[in-house]
């Protein structure tokens, strides 16, 4: 994932910073608690595609 790229990129929910997830392909919004998927290098970033954190995830 290109860093100029996540410099850019927010989340769409609360506009907050994302952290990239290299294993996972995430981008996770900690203040969301959601993971965005990245497929083939493309950021996913709908609400509806995210996968909700655990609770050990977020904290």
């Amino acid at each position: 994932m290109d860093q100029r790229l996540l410099d850019v990129l927010v989340c769409p929910v609360t506009k907050g910073p994302l952290i990239y997830d290299k294993n996972k392909q995430e981008l996770v919004s900690k203040a969301a608690r959601l993971a965005y998927p990245v497929r083939d290098g493309i950021p996913v970033m709908l609400e509806e595609e995210a996968r909700r954190l655990a609770e050990d995830e977020y904290q």
